[in-house]
Parts: structure tokens; C-alpha cells; sequence
């Protein structure tokens, strides 16, 4: 008897979004509104469908990017976080999602895109409780995309994605207070940064600032991986109870 013909699994693709950006000196995720369903109304990450067969992954994230944020790929950090297939994780059928990050300094407001009613930027800690309600398993990725971030700055140098083009270490700081959802030493932390070697130059003039000394420049150094780290400080038991019943 012959074996009746092997045929594929239709399988669907999309790229979805984790944008994080500082806003008011708070870490935002970026949220669209569904405009149709499944989960009309709700909140979700940004992302979509391939445009066609031959659209490259890569080219499909930065294809959303534009659309969200109207940033081109030079003025953003983009870099691919995971893949989600669990089965029942569309209703539509089996979808899979290459997730990516993308950090940016003082985004603007956001547009809706075409199949969203609304967007706008979420507190990310509103995000990690549960507070806001996501379609789809985009918590676990928006989750997955801020912990790559808050793990990232231990060990390179993704805070200055964070900042613009120059900046003062009192902006570097507050970009790692930001996401890491913690104060730090002020002279603890310059001593760590300069020891830092090549994390962050010195990039010129003094910023004058109100009331205060002149802040000295700095802009992104050569280096890419830091040494020594910068560790990130270990939560405390309020932050630990916290996270505990958002889950």
C-alpha cells in the first residue's frame, strides 16, 4: 500500500515589536489598540504579517518600525529577541512571531498604523504587573524584551541607545535608574562608568545646567562589551513582593 503524500504544515509568520524608549524619565513600552479582531480593543504589541513570500524577516521589523515610530534603521537599535510557536497562541491558527527589540531616545508620540484604532506609550512597569491586559502572549514578550534590556546594561553598552547623540553621565545614570527600576549611588555609579574603559569619551564643551556646575559631554565609546560590568543592583524584597503578585 503506498503512504498517502507527506504535505507541510500551513504556518503563519509575523514580526511583533517590543519598543522601549524613556519618556519623562520612565521606562514606556510601545502599545497599539486592535483595531479588528481576534482581540479587538485590547492592547498589543506593534507588529504584523509578512508583506509577501519574499519579504525578508529583518526587513519586515524594520518595515513596522517605520510605520510605528518613523524612524529609519540608522537612528534605532534593533535586534532580534525570540521566537514564539507555542501552539494556541493565535486563534487563527498556527502563527509564529520573531520577536524583535527596539530602543530608542525620546521617541514622539506615536500614530496609529493602518489595522490599529489607537497607540501609545505604557509605562513598563504597568505592562510587568498585569496592570494593562495584552492580546495574545505579549506579555511574555514585552516581559522578555524589557528583562533582555535590564540584563544588557550590566554587560554592555545598550544605555546608550538610550540617550542622544552626547549626553552627561547624570543622563547615562538616569536611563539605568529608569530601567532597572532603582536608584543608584551617584559617585558609585561615575566611578563604574569610568572605570568602565571605552564604554563612554569625553565628546567636547560643557553643557551649562540650572543652578548647578557645568556637566561635562560624553558620547558612545568604542567598546561594545563593558569590563568591568556594571552589575545591576539585587531588588528588594518590596520590589520582589511586587513582581510576585503581578504574576
Amino acid at each position: 500500500m503506498q503512504a498517502d503524500a507527506w504535505s507541510p504544515t500551513p504556518v503563519l509568520l509575523t514580526v511583533d515589536l517590543v519598543i522601549l524608549t524613556l519618556r519623562e524619565g520612565r521606562l514606556c513600552v510601545l502599545l497599539v489598540e486592535r483595531g479588528e479582531d481576534p482581540f479587538q480593543g485590547m492592547l498589543a504589541l506593534p507588529g504584523g504579517f509578512l508583506n509577501h513570500a519574499g519579504e525578508e524577516i529583518l526587513d519586515a521589523a524594520h518595515r513596522e518600525l517605520r510605520e510605528e515610530t518613523a524612524l529609519a534603521a540608522g537612528l534605532v537599535h534593533l535586534e532580534q529577541l525570540a521566537i514564539y510557536g507555542d501552539a494556541g497562541r493565535d486563534p487563527r491558527g498556527r502563527v509564529v512571531s520573531v520577536a524583535h527589540l527596539a530602543i530608542a531616545p525620546g521617541l514622539p508620540e506615536p500614530v496609529a498604523g493602518t489595522d490599529a484604532m489607537d497607540a501609545a506609550w505604557v509605562p513598563a512597569e504597568a505592562v510587568l504587573s498585569g496592570e494593562v491586559e495584552l492580546a495574545f502572549d505579549h506579555r511574555r514578550i514585552a516581559t522578555d524584551g524589557i528583562e533582555r534590556a535590564r540584563t544588557k546594561l550590566e554587560y554592555s553598552a545598550l544605555a546608550t541607545a538610550f540617550c542622544g547623540e552626547v549626553f552627561t553621565i547624570v543622563e547615562l545614570q538616569r536611563v539605568y535608574e529608569a530601567v532597572w527600576g532603582t536608584e543608584l549611588d551617584t559617585r558609585n555609579f561615575y566611578r563604574k562608568v569610568q572605570a568602565a574603559k571605552g564604554f563612554i569619551i569625553p565628546a567636547g564643551p560643557v553643557r551649562r545646567t540650572t543652578g548647578g556646575r557645568p556637566a561635562r559631554l560624553y558620547r558612545a565609546g568604542p567598546k561594545a562589551v563593558l569590563f568591568p560590568p556594571l552589575i545591576r543592583p539585587a531588588p528588594s524584597t518590596t520590589e520582589e513582593d511586587t513582581r510576585e503578585a503581578g504574576k
